[in-house]
């Protein structure tokens, strides 16, 4: 069963049975990387707790935290259906690249299809901070260039706290 709480006309926060979540064993895992996650097709708010089922199931990562879930318009591309956002923090022993590899392929086993920039999606997940690095490449940019200006990462951020 959802909870929910209008922010204003334009936001509204949900806590489910996986989120928030806050793990309470110590993680072996070398790096703590935050992770946002949404989507705006289909039943988003199950498939993450489908996403949480998967990832807990997965030997490669520990599972630490997960946010609140964010129901926001969407941004750029707005002739769509608003978005569900959250946060959920890892531990990994992988590499940021190898990681982002890790993460596209859980967005291709939720059917994700990148059409165009900002284009409706069954699931994103996009690498806020890894560690305390900083990468700026030509597939990957750490901490997430937009992450301060989105209240889609900062809100449910805030709940981490």
């Amino acid at each position: 069963m959802d909870i929910k709480r209008r922010l204003n006309e334009n936001l509204t926060i949900f806590k489910s049975l996986r989120f928030p979540f806050k793990c309470k064993k110590k993680s072996f895992n070398r790096y703590k990387v935050t992770v946002g996650i949404g989507g705006n097709v289909g039943d988003v708010k199950r498939r993450f707790e489908h996403l949480f089922v998967n990832l807990k199931k997965d030997k490669r990562i520990e599972l630490l935290q997960t946010s609140l879930i964010l129901k926001n318009p969407p941004f750029g591309f707005e002739a769509q259906d608003d978005f569900f956002n959250s946060i959920i923090v890892l531990q990994v022993n992988m590499q940021p690249l190898v990681f982002l590899r890790y993460l596209h392929s859980i967005e291709n086993k939720f059917a994700r299809k990148r059409s165009f920039a900002n284009a409706p999606r069954t699931l994103d997940l996009d690498i806020i901070f890894f560690d305390n690095r900083i990468v700026k490449t030509n597939r990957l940019v750490i901490p997430h260039a937009q992450w301060a200006k989105r209240d889609s990462v900062v809100i449910p951020l805030e709940g981490l706290k």
